[in-house]
C-alpha cells in the first residue's frame, strides 16, 4: 500500500471525542432538524448557478431495476418494477375497438436499495440520532417523526466538488480495505486545484462501483469490504463546513472499519452528530471522465430527495452540470 491511505485503528473513545467536538444539535436554535444544510443558502446556491459553462449534464444514478447491487437477501432488495397495465389490456369500461389504450406501471423498493441519501435517523449512537432524538422518533406506522430526509427538499441544490481520489493516486481502484483520511482529501483537492467550501456537496470517488460493474457481478458490493473514508475525513469534511458527502461505494466508510468496537464510526460523527449527510452509491464515472478531461472539479449539483412523509432515506438521481 502506499504512504496515502494508511488505515488507523480507533476506539470507542475516540469516535465519542470527534463526536462531541462537532455536535451541532444546537448551533441553529433548539429542535433543529436540517443540520449541515443550513450552510446551503441563496447566496451560495447562485454562486453555484454560475459555474454552469456548457451546459453538460452527468447523472450519478445506478439504474432502479433488478439488476442492482442488493444481493445479500434480508430487507434491501433490488428494485422490482412491474406493468399494472399494457397496451393490451382495454381500458375499463371502454369499447372502442382497440382505438385508444394506455400503460401503466408501480414500482416496489427500499428506499436505500440504490443512489441515495441517508437521513439523520437512519441511525443511532447511544439512544439517539441528531438533535438527541430517541428511538420513539421514529415508528413503524408513520416513520421519522423528526428529522426526515425530506427536511432536505429544498437544500439538496448547489456547488458540487469532485475529489477523485482513485484517479489522484494513479488507480483504477482503490482497494477494500483502503481508508482515505483527511489528509488524502486535502492532498487530492489541492491536485486538482480545488477549494472545498461551506455548503459543498463533496463527492469522493473510490472506483469501487465501476470495478464492480465493469466484473459484470456485484459480488459483495453492498456491505462487503470496500474502500471508503477513514474516521479522520469527518474534521477535513466538519472544518470545511461542507452540507453533504456522497461516495460511490455502499456505505460511505472503509469497511473493515477502523474501529473494532463499533460499527459505522463516521455516521456516527456525521449523521448522528454533525448533522452532515451521506449519499451512497453515486455513479461518478462520466462525471470524472469529464473532470478530468477539462481540469474542472467543481460544478452545479441538484440531488433532491424524494418526497415520502416520515422516510429516513430517499433514491434520487443526482444531477452534476458544468
Amino acid at each position: 500500500m502506499s504512504e496515502s491511505l494508511i488505515r488507523r485503528e480507533h476506539t470507542r473513545a475516540t469516535v465519542d471525542e470527534l463526536a462531541l467536538r462537532y455536535r451541532t444539535w444546537n448551533r441553529w436554535g433548539d429542535g433543529d432538524e436540517l443540520g449541515a444544510a443550513h450552510h446551503v443558502t441563496p447566496e451560495r446556491i447562485a454562486a453555484a448557478a454560475r459555474l454552469i459553462r456548457r451546459g453538460a449534464v452527468f447523472s450519478l444514478a445506478l439504474p432502479l431495476d433488478r439488476h442492482g447491487p442488493m444481493r445479500g437477501g434480508g430487507p434491501r432488495v433490488n428494485p422490482q418494477h412491474v406493468m399494472l397495465r399494457t397496451p393490451h389490456d382495454p381500458l375499463p369500461g371502454r369499447d372502442d375497438g382497440g382505438l385508444q389504450r394506455a400503460s401503466d406501471d408501480a414500482v416496489y423498493f427500499p428506499l436505500q436499495c440504490s443512489t441515495q441519501w441517508d437521513a439523520f435517523p437512519h441511525f443511532f449512537y447511544d439512544g439517539v440520532t441528531y438533535g438527541g432524538r430517541g428511538f420513539d422518533s421514529v415508528t413503524t406506522l408513520d416513520g421519522a417523526a423528526h428529522n426526515s430526509i425530506t427536511n432536505l427538499s429544498d437544500r439538496a441544490v448547489g456547488r458540487g466538488v469532485l475529489l477523485d481520489v482513485a484517479r489522484h493516486l494513479g488507480r483504477e481502484a482503490l482497494e477494500p480495505g483502503d481508508a482515505i483520511q483527511a489528509e488524502d482529501l486535502a492532498a487530492c483537492a489541492a491536485a486538482q486545484g480545488v477549494e472545498v467550501g461551506a455548503g459543498d456537496f463533496v463527492l469522493v470517488r473510490t472506483g469501487h462501483l465501476e470495478r464492480r460493474r465493469a466484473a459484470g457481478d456485484w459480488g459483495d458490493y453492498a456491505g462487503g469490504p470496500a474502500p471508503g473514508l477513514g474516521l479522520s475525513t469527518a474534521e477535513f469534511l466538519c472544518d470545511h463546513e461542507v452540507a453533504a458527502v456522497a461516495t460511490d461505494t455502499w456505505g460511505v466508510e472503509a469497511i473493515p472499519y477502523e474501529t473494532p468496537d463499533l460499527m459505522s464510526p463516521l455516521h456516527v460523527v456525521l449523521l448522528v452528530n454533525a448533522g452532515v449527510y451521506l449519499g451512497e452509491m453515486w455513479d461518478m464515472e462520466a462525471l470524472a471522465a469529464d473532470c478530468a478531461a477539462d481540469g474542472v472539479h467543481e460544478f452545479f449539483l441538484t440531488a433532491p430527495p424524494l418526497m415520502v412523509t416520515g422516510a429516513v432515506g430517499s433514491p434520487l438521481n443526482p444531477q452534476a452540470i458544468k
